[in-house]
């Protein structure tokens, strides 16, 4: 069970930095600074926390501590994604939210997603911290 995991994990993480090699050696010639470089090794580190928190609160079947653990994974999520965003604006110049939305559009987005990451690990550490009293 445990080799099977880590074999869809790493899958997974390189699969991904492959697609991403080869996508980004073809549209830009560009070096990537030890910045980008960085920025994209918190990825994998994101998607290991991802995978995780998702089993351990699939494992723990809900009840205060799997509900905490829950809103953490989707805090998690949004995290992950809002990194994603961060980095493809970064390396390619690309602003999803400002391109889809708008300037003041995107930027309130932007910030509703903040706010929501925030949100959900802040509630689901609270839960975890009122289960876990005696």
């Amino acid at each position: 069970m445990k080799k099977r995991y880590f074999l869809l994990i790493s899958g997974v993480l390189l699969s991904n930095q492959t697609l991403f090699a080869q996508d980004h050696s073809a549209s830009t010639n560009t070096s990537m600074g030890a910045e980008q470089i960085f920025g994209l090794l918190e990825m994998p580190f994101l998607a290991i926390a991802l995978v995780f928190s998702f089993l351990t609160a699939t494992r723990l079947k809900g009840g205060k501590f799997g509900s905490g653990m829950t809103l953490l994974a989707w805090g998690f999520v949004v995290m992950a994604l809002g990194h994603l965003h961060m980095q493809i604006a970064h390396i390619f110049n690309y602003n999803i939210f400002k391109n889809i939305f708008g300037d003041i559009v995107g930027n309130y987005i932007w910030f509703v997603a903040l706010i929501l990451t925030w949100g959900l690990s802040a509630l689901g550490f609270y839960k975890i911290y009122k289960a876990s009293k005696i």
